[in-house]
């Protein structure tokens, strides 16, 4: 007989399903924001005058629109978008050899490069326009001995001031840019690079420098439409660029504020359509990065569920 048989079993309760609590959602306070409506109300403001200001200012705009496409002011477009891409090559050639010079085992190299930034990026621009316009003050005589001897005057025009004046003072800038650009590629490229048997030159311009263009090409856009502005600059050098042009206009005419407002006009254009070519380049560019990121974070997704 079985030992429990005759005694009182007492059945255990059935345990009941858990049941989560629903979150209480309390009312949303609606929030009046008085800061927004006083910034949006100041900021109309200070629109509508400044259109006010320009509709009622003793500016005659038949004369902005006939200067508008004056040959004088078209051509020192022309000067200003052939001298932005030229100042930025020299500025991007540089900049990498002077960006792989800071990164040099080499200590000479290393600190040239640390004292030629130190230089150019400490100095205004338009001083150095200057300095070099003025060159043949230290150096009367270019000369190669045994080659070619000539006149310094001869050879530094504004043109050749403004080109090594800009070019070189850019590349101050786009060496640190392009540095940054090489050192957030992971150091774990260098090092599969030397697993294959590259040597360092190879690495870097085989598998380094592309993986870095990614971070060195927006800066690098900005920079570039830094460059179409400060062409400017060339103005106080004699160098015919759009400021330069308009200028000569009104010393002659006296129409001041029309002829700097073409110039204005002109400037906006050619940065707008920089800024949207920067833009598509830039999504270009980061499109690979994007998918890899997209596959990524849903691998991860697969692995949380």
């Amino acid at each position: 007989m079985d030992a429990t048989h005759g005694a009182k079993v007492t059945a255990l309760p059935a345990r009941r399903p858990v049941v989560k609590e629903s979150l209480v959602r309390l009312p949303r306070v609606k929030r009046t924001h008085y800061g927004r409506y006083l910034s949006g109300v100041v900021l109309i403001a200070l629109f509508v005058l400044i259109v006010r200001a320009f509709a009622h200012g003793k500016i005659d705009w038949e004369i902005v629109g006939e200067f508008l496409t004056a040959r004088s002011i078209l051509s020192g477009l022309l000067q200003t978008i052939i001298m932005a891409p030229l100042a930025m090559g020299v500025g991007l050639a540089l900049g990498l050899i002077f960006a792989l010079m800071r990164m040099s085992e080499n200590p000479v190299a290393r600190y040239t490069a640390i004292f030629y930034m130190w230089i150019f990026r400490g100095s205004p621009q338009l001083l150095q326009l200057f300095l070099w316009f003025n060159l043949a003050l230290i150096f009367p005589v270019i000369v190669i001995p045994g080659l070619f001897e000539i006149s310094t005057v001869t050879v530094m025009t504004p043109f050749v001031a403004t080109l090594l004046g800009l070019g070189i003072c850019q590349s101050a800038y786009t060496a640190e840019v392009i540095r940054a650009g090489i050192l957030s590629v992971d150091a774990g490229q260098a090092e599969a690079a030397d697993a294959l048997g590259m040597t360092r030159h190879q690495a870097m311009r085989r598998i380094i420098l592309p993986q870095a263009l990614r971070s060195i090409i927006p800066p690098v856009g900005n920079e570039f439409i830094g460059m179409v502005k400060a062409t400017s600059l060339a103005s106080a050098i004699q160098y015919t660029e759009i400021l330069n042009a308009a200028q000569r206009i009104y010393y002659v005419n006296n129409y001041i504020i029309e002829l700097l407002i073409v110039a204005t006009f002109w400037y906006l254009l050619v940065v707008t359509l920089l800024t949207i070519g920067q833009y598509f380049l830039e999504r270009r560019m980061s499109r690979g990065f994007s998918r890899t990121e997209s596959v990524t974070s849903l691998n991860v997704e697969d692995q949380r569920a």
